[in-house]
């Protein structure tokens, strides 16, 4: 196995100076990054007794360490497990009220309305609850409004259809926290409404029958870092215990087994871009378990339309599962999600699952489209003002389910947040009004931007968390909005890019990259948001092979001086800056960072390098 290895220049040293060096003292890589250490310097001795204490590798030990676990974590963190990491459910703000009236839907078998977002936490949730029901014979419709047409969270025509229609009890999953006017206007439907959500919230809540959120102000649970999907499992097992202790279940019906549907839980964790901390990781690492046994109809429809026929991964819940359930609320019917994770028809599942792949490669165009002119955009904003806070762009031609995937991508490039708006004139007015999808870096919080930029009267709507967030404004209130985000985020965003930099788990040597190396790092995750894969850097290799694949990636092979090779891939390298010099390198040696992954593309298993970054270490001087 490569070792960790660490540099230092001898002139800090001998200075004694507080900063450390740029790790292998890359301080302008082809992205432009500065390269640093993961661990800080204070970590050394955390993680020498991480290792010694635990008897784990110093690899491991690093790794460990440098993601702030400290001793009495270790054996939780290397096996989480839902019975160790999950609280009570009563411990959440209202969520015995919720619970009992639930439970009082499955005794008295009265029709369940769902409304859900028309986004993969969405239609999760929607299909955790519904199935539930179903396990209780109780009678459930979920509803996802459509994204272009209805907008995000519940309306009051649809709460007044689902009523119509004989709904007794509506619940709102990913939704309602913020939606007070539907709220008090649903108040003459004289029907229940209860609400399981986790995006941001103000002192003041809704007039509902209950309401169930780990960021609802007045709670003191800890589980903020929870998608709906989370929450709605934590409510459900709320519901079960009320039901145990009603005696439902003592004429010998049995229980739903809660943990079978762990695998709902996990790909909304995931594609929800909450921090893999805490509860979440023994959701993903449970839920990862429970999709291979592929027992859900429709999550195994989709993996094989999607090719994917190895073990899933969080990537594979990230980058290959979740955009194709998103692609229905983006540009297709927003219901087709909720739908394909709730049936139990292999012949329906399998029309629903190629209808998404389907609508994901149209998705796949328009986002490509966009992110052209956006980029375009962007580039001028802050060649103009280097210290822009934040980015925000906008077009009265771009697809309002799409701007989310590229304010993503331009967050990527700049390095701040982002703002992408689409515009378009409103029916009958002409006013023109924008949708708008904002994303963020680690230490913005976008969210409480966004309800303060409510609060000030220069949005329409709006809401969201620390790292994603969603608004409605007016074409007239855009510079107001522009201003007022610039003025909030300027320090947050400031520290954030001095921070910024590519943070390395140390560096190794392709023939230290074996199946055990692999097995070694997979122990400390799943990965993902709050819990980074780690990411390694092989100083001076050439590159050997260097190869396009599809319309804009490069696969590489990579020798360093003992002639060990590595291969590697480059996502969205070519016509970029990493890309050139990948392909240019002309032999000479370079330094090359990423992350490394399982990989059987082309039937063939072999250990993968992700790559992420490169630098010329002659330029570096």
């Amino acid at each position: 196995m490569g070792a960790i290895r660490k540099r230092r220049t001898a002139d800090q040293v001998e200075a004694g100076t507080s900063g450390p060096a740029p790790f292998l003292g890359v301080s302008n890589s082809a992205r432009g990054s500065v390269w640093r250490e993961r661990l800080p310097q204070d970590g050394q001795n955390r993680a020498l007794a991480i290792s010694q204490q635990h008897g784990l590798p110093e690899l491991l030990g690093r790794v460990l360490a440098a993601r702030g676990v400290v001793q009495s974590e270790v054996p939780v963190f290397l096996d989480p497990t839902v019975k160790a990491l999950m609280p009570d459910p009563a411990s959440l703000a209202g969520m015995q009220g919720v619970a009992e009236r639930l439970a009082d839907a499955v005794v008295r078998q009265e029709p369940v309305a769902i409304f859900g977002d028309y986004d993969v936490d969405g239609a999760c949730s929607s299909a955790l609850l519904s199935r539930f029901l179903s396990a209780h014979g109780t009678p459930s419709r979920i509803y996802i409004p459509d994204r272009i047409f209805e907008g995000y969270g519940p309306n009051i025509a649809a709460l007044e259809a689902l009523v119509r229609d004989g709904a007794k009890l509506v619940v709102t999953v990913d939704c309602g926290t913020t939606s007070f006017e539907t709220m008090a206007a649903a108040k003459s439907l004289k029907t229940d409404i209860l609400v399981i959500d986790h995006h941001q919230a103000d002192a003041a809540l809704p007039d509902v029958k209950g309401l169930v959120n780990p960021n609802r102000q007045d709670d003191v649970s800890g589980q903020g870092h929870l998608c709906a999907a989370g929450v709605t499992f934590l409510v459900l097992v709320a519901a079960l215990r009320v039901l145990r202790q009603r005696g439902h279940y003592s004429d010998g019906a049995a229980a739903p087994d809660l943990l079978s549907d762990l695998d709902l839980v996990a790909l909304a964790t995931v594609a929800d871009v909450v921090p893999l901390t805490g509860l979440n990781r023994a959701y993903v690492r449970k839920g990862l378990a429970v999709m291979r046994s592929r027992e859900n109809t429709g999550l195994r429809a989709l993996c094989d339309a999607a090719g994917l026929n190895q073990a899933p991964t969080t990537y594979h819940l990230g980058y290959i599962l979740g955009p194709r359930i998103n692609a229905g609320g983006r540009i297709g019917d927003a219901a087709l999600g909720a739908r394909l994770l709730t049936t139990e028809d292999e012949t329906e599942a399998q029309k629903i699952a190629a209808l998404l792949d389907k609508l994901n490669k149209e998705r796949k165009a328009i986002e490509t489209e966009m992110l052209e002119e956006a980029m375009s955009a962007a580039d001028r904003k802050v060649s103009e003002n280097p210290d822009l806070p934040i980015v925000v762009v906008g077009s009265e031609t771009w697809h309002k389910g799409v701007v989310g995937l590229v304010a993503s991508r331009l967050v990527e490039r700049f390095a701040r947040p982002s703002c992408v708006i689409a515009w378009e004139k409103q029916a009958g007015s002409g006013v023109v009004s924008g949708t708008g999808s904002l994303r963020s870096v680690a230490g913005v919080d976008i969210g409480a931007a966004v309800r303060g930029a409510v609060a000030a009267g220069l949005l329409l709507k709006g809401g969201g968390h620390a790292m994603a967030a969603g608004l409605t404004v007016a074409r007239d209130s855009l510079p107001g909005l522009e201003a007022y985000l610039a003025a909030e985020l300027a320090d947050a965003s400031s520290v954030a890019r001095a921070q910024s930099g590519l943070e390395l788990d140390g560096a190794l040597v392709p023939s230290g990259v074996t199946d055990e190396l692999m097995d070694l790092i997979e122990r400390a995750g799943p990965f993902g948001q709050g819990n980074p894969q780690p990411r390694f850097a092989f100083p001076s290799v050439r590159v050997k092979f260097a190869k396009q694949v599809g319309e804009a990636h490069l696969r590489c092979v990579l020798e360093a001086a003992d002639g060990s090779r590595l291969e590697g891939i480059a996502f969205r390298a070519i016509g970029q800056p990493l890309g050139d010099l990948l392909q240019n390198a002309g032999g000479m040696p370079l330094h090359v960072a990423g992350s490394l992954k399982r990989d059987n593309w082309g039937g063939r298993d072999r250990i993968q390098l992700t790559i992420e970054d490169a630098a010329d270490p002659r330029s570096q001087e």
